[in-house]
């Protein structure tokens, strides 16, 4: 398995920690460092920074979120991206949710999946050089009506530019199937992902006339490293309303596809009480619902022993690419989190 991270540019106590980590992290061996966006920082303006700070490593938006750019502009960006960096880019594409979509950028929601796949249609024709002339549902390009011509962008790629959807629901999954160089998941048990997840990126997979082969599956999940029982039982127990966030807070009043993939993973009665709870405004109720089997499931979390046998079934489950959430209060105790969990990878890819 591939070993890879995912931060926020903004995530640090000042801006120059994100970038020491992700030049310590190439030197500990990471192979892909993903820059997210979400409703902080943008991901192309860091990564070109982190481009300039590196020499081996990949370095992918994780994700660049569908209506905050033209599919023009998101050629672009993956275009200059990767010829600053010598071909280490990776473009990540995401939907996002209706909660950042429409309350922060005031962009619709609606059709995600529709604008999904026409949107990697439009950049991989601009990545391929042609002129652009594009008659769909959702994007009409040159904009009808007028006297412009389809055009063809000024620049070239000089590197392929790999494609990862992130994705959760079945319909995007299959997209993901169908099209993607990668998928990029999260709320991954490996233990329900056949049904949960693998069955749709195979449909996806075949109807695109495709094998798993062709697909890099990157999961993700916090590692941390407890000292014995004990510690991981406190570890655990703080853990819990982050989940009941995740289950509870994240989309909006109607949409939740983290609550939706846990629910198809095993625990859809819990899964729909902690949203309830914590909807209703009572955090404490829902996170108490939270049990560690669920904090577990989903993440890297134990003794050494613990994860490292975790990281053997995430790989028996179809996992090529490990995207690593290091636990520590200090950018020291991340990195030496990080450290270890990429030689527990490649201790488990050795066969030890």
């Amino acid at each position: 398995m591939r070993t890879a991270t995912t931060i926020e540019a903004s995530g640090g106590a000042d801006w120059t920690e994100p970038a020491d980590f992700v030049v310590e992290a190439e030197k500990l061996g990471l192979d892909i460092c993903w820059v997210a966006e979400a409703w902080g920082s943008d991901a192309p303006s860091a990564l070109g920074y982190y481009a300039a700070l590196t020499d081996r490593m990949l370095l992918g938006s994780g994700v660049m979120q569908l209506g905050t750019r033209t599919p023009a502009a998101v050629a672009q960006t993956a275009i200059t991206l990767s010829n600053l960096s010598a071909g280490r880019f990776v473009l990540g594409l995401g939907a996002s949710g209706p909660q950042v979509m429409e309350g922060l950028h005031g962009v619709p929601f609606a059709r995600p999946l529709r604008r999904m796949r026409e949107t990697v249609e439009i950049v991989r024709r601009l990545l391929e050089g042609g002129r652009l002339s594009y008659s769909g549902a959702e994007f009409t390009v040159p904009l009808p009506g007028g006297d412009a011509v389809p055009m063809r962008l000024s620049m070239r790629a000089e590197h392929r530019i790999p494609l990862y959807l992130a994705a959760l629901s079945p319909a995007m999954l299959r997209l993901t199937g169908e099209v993607g160089d990668g998928w990029l998941g999260t709320s991954f048990v490996p233990e329900g992902a056949a049904g949960a997840y693998f069955a749709h990126l195979d449909e996806g997979l075949a109807s695109g006339g495709r094998t798993r082969g062709d697909l890099d599956v990157c999961q993700g999940a916090e590692v941390a490293f407890a000292a014995d029982e004990e510690a991981l039982g406190a570890m655990t127990a703080r853990r819990r309303k982050e989940l009941a966030f995740s289950l509870g807070g994240m989309g909006s009043a109607s949409t939740n596809f983290y609550n939706n993939a846990y629910s198809r993973q095993g625990w859809a009665e819990v899964a729909a009480e902690v949203r309830e709870r914590w909807q209703a405004g009572d955090r404490d109720g829902a996170t108490a619902l939270v049990t560690d089997d669920m904090v577990l499931g989903t993440t890297l979390i134990g003794t050494e022993a613990m994860v490292r046998e975790r990281l053997r079934v995430w790989r028996a489950a179809g996992v090529d690419t490990v995207r690593l959430y290091p636990a520590g209060d200090t950018l020291e105790a991340r990195l030496a989190t990080l450290g270890r969990a990429i030689e527990l990878v490649r201790e488990v890819d050795g066969g030890s």
